[in-house]
């Protein structure tokens, strides 16, 4: 019984959270989406759903994971356009394509390097580096290619990105619930995890405890250079042709899935759990609007708006609850006295 009890209890406190409030807002979304669309539940529109946003969905992962650490990286998209378009340079100058992969591969590598360097080694702030290298990164992406867009790949990278592995579901689902589920274990049941949200909270105070704050930071931007790339490579795979601006202006997706999930852009707090819940929404929201028939530059705004509220939102409910918190002292202290 105890311990049916402090499940329950820990089930309502997360229903009483920023998380459980996600809950209602897609439970909310999918049921108006689903009186809008009669196929809209059907496996193969939610499949549909993951797939058409999943390389978004997939650096999502590792974005949450610095934002958490008190960093961002906004650089995360041009590397996704650039492991691609060196791909496509590489495979058009009859390179052989397993060794443009790797090449590829290895410049995401690099480039989570270089800004790890920046970042953790020399202090700079991840925001201006970041903002710097996406600009760096997407031209170097558009030297390459130009204004050409190159197809004709492999037949079996198209399906790779194309065709479903098992049943409904593609390999880029598929990896994204690999990452997921590695990335869940690493932050919130391991010790790693544990130092990503110290450092967030307090750099100074993790430094002083003897934690190497420079070699989590240098960890975390390898992992989002690396990850950056295979999401480059599979996007390139699904739509089986790469042009220069590949991956333009996902960053504000991408950092909405981490944000409204409740984590926190001054770092420190925050769950997975929470940015699953938020990557549905978003999903959600994209895919009725579509439906719907508005326009994408209507459907950005949309998301434009989310982010705000992802921002604001968990704000005012801890303020709120601090505000509670100090009426039920002040009641308490009256009736002692």
């Amino acid at each position: 019984m105890p311990a049916k009890a402090n499940l329950l209890t820990t089930i309502w406190q997360r229903l009483k959270s920023w998380e459980g409030l996600l809950l209602a807002l897609l439970v909310a979304i999918v049921g108006i989406n689903s009186l809008n669309a009669p196929g809209y539940l059907t496996v193969a529109n939610q499949t549909n759903l993951f797939v058409l946003s999943i390389e978004k969905v997939i650096v999502a992962i590792t974005m949450t994971l610095l934002i958490i650490n008190g960093e961002i990286d906004l650089s995360a998209p041009s590397i996704m356009g650039l492991s691609a378009c060196l791909t496509a340079f590489l495979f058009r100058d009859n390179i052989p394509f397993g060794t443009a992969l790797f090449l590829a591969m290895a410049v995401g590598l690099a480039c989570g390097l270089f800004n790890g360097f920046w970042i953790a080694r020399v202090g700079l702030n991840s925001l201006v580096v970041t903002l710097a290298m996406l600009i760096c990164y997407r031209g170097l992406a558009r030297v390459l290619l130009e204004d050409e867009s190159i197809s004709q790949f492999p037949a079996w990278f198209n399906e790779l990105g194309q065709k479903n592995l098992i049943g409904p579901f593609p390999m880029s689902l598929l990896i994204f619930l690999g990452l997921f589920l590695i990335a869940l274990v690493i932050l919130q049941y391991s010790g790693f995890g544990r130092l990503i949200y110290v450092i967030g909270n307090s750099k100074d105070v993790a430094r002083y405890s003897g934690v190497r704050v420079p070699k989590v930071k240098f960890l975390l931007y390898i992992a989002s250079g690396l990850i950056s790339a295979l999401a480059g490579l599979l996007l390139a795979a699904r739509l089986g042709a790469v042009r220069g601006d590949l991956a333009s202006g996902y960053e504000l997706d991408i950092i909405t899935m981490s944000l409204l999930g409740g984590i926190s852009i001054y770092g420190g707090s925050g769950t997975l759990y929470g940015v699953f819940l938020s990557i549905l929404i978003i999903l959600n929201v994209r895919n009725g609007m579509g439906l719907a028939g508005l326009s994408g530059h209507f459907q950005t705004g949309v998301i434009g708006i989310l982010l705000i509220l992802s921002v604001l939102g968990p704000n005012l409910m801890r303020d709120a609850r601090a505000a509670i918190n100090r009426r039920r002292l002040q009641a308490n202290l009256q009736r002692r006295a």
